[in-house]
């Protein structure tokens, strides 16, 4: 499968399945975001969750793919601390804040930051149509962030911290998508990343969460926490896999612009999974982020 996939590199067809992966981490993503926002505390999600894809990618790593050829451990630590500190700012934002508000900015932030920064490292670049695609993708984006601050948000006194750490874990979405890319090109066999990085990946947040755990007063029942962290920890590979496939087979900006759909996908959820209400205004505002994301495509 490898070998078919590395055959796609820079042909049509491989442009169209990166941009099938890309809408597929969109869907998945928003998902995985609910997820850890849920019912459960988001460091517990996240630790249950990672806990699961590491479990998960371990024998694929050890036993399956290529091993790693010996540049790849510099670049696995630096993607190490990338995610870790991406997912401690992604928590303490939606601690701080509701998942309607803080996951918008969040990845309203993150595309932008992308496109720039594959042009500096992959020399890629945007024409004028793409880059309009690219400013009414986030004219929606921030017009629902905004919207959702307004009407549906409820932790007033936490807010701006909420937004402020929102802002910044968009910059490292776009600094773990510039790199991942990196990451996955500069290995032969791209599923040798994915199962390194996932099972590497699975390390920090776990141990942290069960020590939370266990500082708890009136710690959750263990088995329901578990099971979200198995359904969330196949949702994370297929997602994560699906944008860094995407990545690699096509433009790291076009991927990640196209991911950012994503913000859609999750206010459908917040509407028929946390019974938040949907308006026309709403409606509206996603139309235009799904309208930016085609004028991206078409243009390029």
């Amino acid at each position: 499968m490898s070998d078919w996939l590395i055959s796609l590199e820079g042909t049509e067809a491989g442009h169209q399945a990166a941009l099938i992966l890309a809408l597929m981490a969109a869907v998945l993503h928003a998902i995985f975001g609910a997820l850890q926002k849920g019912r459960h505390d988001p460091w517990l999600s996240r630790g249950a969750i990672d806990f699961s894809y590491g479990l998960m990618a371990a024998p694929f790593a050890l036993l399956v793919v290529p091993w790693p050829e010996p540049h790849m451990w510099v670049i696995f630590a630096a993607v190490w601390v990338i995610h870790t500190l991406y997912k401690i700012l992604q928590a303490l934002a939606y601690t701080k804040g509701s998942y309607t508000v803080v996951y918008p900015v969040v990845r309203g932030t993150g595309p932008l930051f992308t496109v720039i920064g594959a042009y500096f490292l992959f020399g890629e670049s945007f024409s004028l149509i793409q880059w309009s695609g690219v400013l009414v993708l986030l004219a929606g984006i921030f017009g629902l962030a905004a919207y959702n601050l307004r009407y549906l948000e409820t932790n007033r006194d936490t807010l701006v911290i909420a937004l402020v750490l929102a802002g910044i874990t968009g910059l490292f979405v776009a600094l773990y998508t510039t790199y991942d890319a990196y990451g996955i090109r500069a290995t032969a066999d791209p599923f040798t990343f994915l199962a390194w990085f996932f099972m590497i990946d699975g390390v920090a947040m776990p141990l942290y969460a069960a020590l939370r755990y266990r500082a708890m007063s009136n710690s959750p029942t263990m088995g329901p926490l578990m099971l979200r962290g198995f359904f969330g920890g196949v949702v994370a590979v297929l997602s994560f896999g699906s944008i860094m496939l995407a990545t690699r087979l096509d433009k790291v900006g076009e991927a990640a612009v196209l991911r950012e759909t994503s913000t859609v996908f999750a206010a459908l959820i917040g509407w028929l999974v946390l019974k938040e209400t949907v308006g026309p205004r709403r409606i509206a505002l996603m139309a235009l982020i799904a309208l930016g994301a085609v004028i991206v495509e078409m243009g390029g």
